[in-house]
């Protein structure tokens, strides 16, 4: 499928984008935005005055393309008509303004559509891994240490609790059994959702998404993009790492060794307890492989994902 623009410039859609999408949120709805898209495009261009470029490649739940503003600064253009995660992403996007992320330039909520800085080169960080493993685990913690804010005394971000309730409808999905998944671990995951977020030391702002696709190169340094928005123990921040970059970490020939000393390491430079990081690491592992199964999103094997968990379940201190 291609979107073409008045210019009769022809921007083709990634047929994986198509595939997802359709998935996802089902081929008729898919189809209709799609249709849509174009018109929509013409009107963000018009209004804030970008030369549109062709969109990436690996996109998922929005579509994400370069453009070029009238003063020629390079810029990303994001919209999406379905993800329920815009609003909390641009409200996080405004709170960290700027600061361990890409600066958000323009946005109209209501379309679901924002102008972003555009990080140059752009290198994310998993192209790091895994011969500087330990350099990407550094920058990781170095982002998580500049982005993380104090909870605004009203907002409708969801919170960790929340997120870990997606769990409890694993075993109505198997008709009260556990499908592939080890019953060990899901019960595990369950309580460590409801323990780390009993016990948080304190409750931030956290960006709720952030792993080794979502940190990019910008000139001499590194920041993050795509925030989630998400309020709670800063600890469960460090979870999506466990299991990043998916899929070439499950490659990695000592994996095991590789998730402890990523505990280790996180532990050391977030001055946090390594049975906390292990216990979120794990909690996120499985809730991840979950969300996959019940979105339907199998490009990546979830076993994979629990075999992070596993690791993770076996690692004592």
């Amino acid at each position: 499928m291609h979107v073409r623009k008045e210019s009769c410039l022809m921007f083709h859609l990634p047929e994986d984008f198509l595939h997802f999408m359709r998935e996802v949120y089902g081929t008729e709805a898919a189809n209709a935005w799609f249709q849509r898209l174009p018109s929509l495009l013409e009107e963000y261009a018009q209004r804030w005055q970008l030369t549109l470029l062709p969109p990436f490649e690996n996109l998922s739940f929005h579509y994400v393309a370069p453009a070029i503003r009238a003063d020629g600064t390079p810029v990303i253009l994001k919209t999406s008509e379905f993800s329920d995660e815009f609003e909390h992403g641009l409200a996080a996007l405004r709170i960290f303004n700027g600061r361990g992320i890409a600066r958000l330039l323009e946005y109209d909520e209501e379309k679901k559509a924002m102008v972003l800085e555009r990080l140059q080169p752009g290198t994310m960080l998993e192209s790091l891994v895994p011969e500087q493993d330990v350099q990407a685990t550094s920058i990781l913690a170095g982002i998580m240490r500049q982005l993380w804010r104090p909870v605004p005394e009203e907002h409708t971000f969801p919170t960790v609790e929340q997120l870990g309730q997606d769990l409890t409808q694993l075993r109505a999905y198997y008709a009260g059994g556990y499908g592939p998944f080890p019953p060990r671990l899901v019960e595990e995951a369950i309580d460590l959702f409801a323990t780390l977020s009993a016990s948080a030391p304190q409750t931030m702002l956290l960006h709720g998404d952030l792993h080794h696709y979502n940190i990019l190169q910008a000139q001499d340094t590194w920041l993050a993009i795509d925030p989630k928005g998400v309020v709670g123990d800063p600890g469960y921040e460090v979870g999506a790492s466990f299991f990043n970059p998916l899929p070439r970490i499950l490659e990695a020939p000592n994996l095991e060794q590789m998730l402890a000393r990523r505990v280790a390491q996180l532990s050391e430079e977030l001055g946090m307890e390594r049975t906390r990081i292990r216990g979120w690491g794990l909690a996120q592992c499985v809730r991840n492989a979950w969300s996959m199964v019940a979105h339907n999103q199998l490009s990546v094997n979830p076993q994979g994902v629990l075999r992070c968990a596993e690791i993770l379940s076996r690692l004592t201190f």
